[in-house]
């Protein structure tokens, strides 16, 4: 005797993933750059007039470069490709995606001027507020 297959009803489910840079794909590669450059000349004026003792230098399409008196840097870019801004410090590498408001952490979730100025009070051995 041989066994009788049955079918079982199954429900179809569809799932939905929410990708986590949906801010990003809807933006356009000149809205970024435009978006991400505006960041980077407000990173370079809020270190100005913080009067953190380091020199800031545009160093062209997207970069900018903090120098310390003991040679140390931090490096702040636009990474267009990925659509993130991205920050290289003594501490290690950091990458800030735009959230729709703000430029975050994509691993902790902070904010790119407190996490510079976190970085940037390491690095220069004083207390530094970017605003």
């Amino acid at each position: 005797m041989r066994p009788t297959a049955r079918r079982i009803a199954m429900p179809i489910v569809s799932i939905v993933f929410v990708c986590a840079n949906e801010f990003n794909t809807a933006m356009t590669p000149s809205e970024f750059d435009s978006l991400a450059d505006a960041m980077l000349e407000r990173i370079a004026r809020a270190v100005e007039e913080c009067g953190a003792d380091c020199d800031c230098e545009s160093k062209g399409s997207g970069v900018l470069e903090l120098e310390f008196a003991d040679g140390s840097r931090i490096v702040v870019n636009r990474h267009s490709a990925a659509r993130q801004i991205w920050v290289a410090a003594r501490s290690g590498g950091y990458h800030f995606r735009w959230n729709g408001s703000d430029w975050v952490d994509t691993r902790e979730g902070g904010e790119l001027l407190a996490a510079l100025s976190k970085l940037l009070s390491e690095q220069s051995g004083r207390a530094v507020v970017l605003r």
